[in-house]
Order: structure tokens, then C-alpha cells, then sequence
């Protein structure tokens, strides 16, 4: 399975170039389809979401498909994902995202997928492939109380969890003291990510990409 992992998309040129090594086509040859469901429930100024969109589209690909699955058959949704050489999934609402992968029976569908396509996320569709949503208690409370969230199991595609937006000014518990605090409370690995870095995973075998600031808890986990 290959799996590229990134708080902020596209955001640099090493990140981008990472991608398609991982396709093992050059972008004008390479089909993506977009899925934009994690956005969906968001509220407020969509600037972030249409520069990711936009930073896939400026990699002159041959195609780019946009495909909210929640809002369609499955035999609507399959064969377009099929036809896509990389499943790119939205940041936006973590829980809302895996919530309707399980409805949508999307979480079995992707292990057959992936087996001859790459996986990318963005933020939350990074966080879905770890083992659960949240990763502590701690995690849920200064995260996700405001909204009554609970952490649910993930995907777990990976065997660490993925934490986004890391020393962002947007994000403030995305913080070095936050993150040990967490990382103390659960036994699994931790990557904290900033906005210019990401991770590719090649079966199981984990690469930091970019040129920011990526800080790993718990690494032997």
C-alpha cells in the first residue's frame, strides 16, 4: 500500500514530486480523483480548500475528478475511483469523513483499491488511516469537546497517528507540550506535521518529505 500523508496538501514542490514517484507516472499522465466529503459539514471561509484543490490542478494532470461519494451510489462512486490512479481525500471534518466512508461501505472498498493506486490525504483525510480519530482522551477534549466528539477507530491503513497543522498559528493545541502530553497517554507512535512537510509510506517503511518541521513521539513504538 502507498499512502502520502500531508497537513496541507501540495504544498511544496518535494511534496508534489514525491507523489508522483509514488504513482510511478509523470503528472500529465496521472489521473486523481478529488474527494471533498471531510468538507462538507464546515462552516466559514473555504480559502484553505480551494487552495489545495487548486495546488492539485496547477500539477497539469491529465485528469482531476472530483468525487464526493457521500452524495452518491456506490455504483457511481466505484467505477470513478477505479479510473484514478490516486484517491486524494479533503481536510474538514475527521469524524464526518470515516463516519460516511463506513455508510458508504468505502472503508472495505479501499484496500482493494489501493492495492494498484497511491492514497493522499489532507489533514483529516491523513488523520482516517491511522488507528482512531483521536488519540487520547486528552487529544478529544482539547480537540473535539466543542463539538461533542469522541474519538472512533480509524481506518488504520497505518500503525501511527497523524497530527496536522503542527506549530501552526491557526492551530494552537498543535503544540510540542501538547503533543508529549498525548504522547504519554497512548502506546502508539505519533507524527506531528507541519503545513510544508508529509509522509509517504511504502508498505509499512515511512518517509518524511518536505522542507518544515516534522517531530515524532513514542518512535519505537
Amino acid at each position: 500500500m502507498k499512502l502520502l500523508l500531508t497537513s496541507n496538501g501540495l504544498s511544496t514542490e518535494s511534496i508534489a514530486e514525491k507523489l508522483f514517484a509514488l504513482v510511478e507516472k509523470p503528472s500529465h499522465e496521472t489521473t486523481i480523483a478529488f474527494v471533498p466529503t471531510a468538507m462538507n459539514p464546515t462552516e466559514g471561509n473555504k480559502t484553505w480548500f480551494v487552495n489545495d484543490i487548486s495546488r492539485i490542478h496547477g500539477q497539469g494532470l491529465k485528469q482531476l475528478d472530483v468525487v464526493d461519494f457521500s452524495a452518491l451510489e456506490k455504483e457511481e462512486w466505484l467505477p470513478r475511483f477505479q479510473a484514478a490512479d490516486v484517491l486524494f481525500f479533503s481536510g474538514g471534518d475527521t469524524h464526518h469523513l470515516i463516519d460516511h466512508m463506513r455508510e458508504a461501505g468505502l472503508d472495505t472498498e479501499l484496500p482493494r483499491l489501493l492495492e494498484t493506486r497511491v492514497y493522499a490525504g489532507i489533514s483529516a483525510g491523513s488523520i482516517v488511516t491511522g488507528p482512531t480519530t483521536a488519540v487520547s482522551s486528552d487529544d478529544i477534549e482539547l480537540y473535539y469537546e466543542d463539538k461533542g466528539y469522541k474519538g472512533k477507530p480509524a481506518l488504520n491503513f497505518v500503525p501511527f497517528h497523524f497530527r496536522p497543522h503542527y506549530n501552526s498559528p491557526d492551530f494552537p493545541n498543535a503544540r510540542k507540550g501538547v503533543m508529549e502530553d498525548i504522547a504519554g497517554s497512548i502506546k502508539e507512535t505519533l507524527y506531528a506535521v507541519d503545513d510544508t512537510s508529509a509522509l509517504a509510506v511504502v508498505d509499512g517503511a515511512v518517509e518524511i518529505v518536505g522542507e518544515g518541521k516534522v517531530d515524532v513521539f513514542n518512535p519505537n513504538a
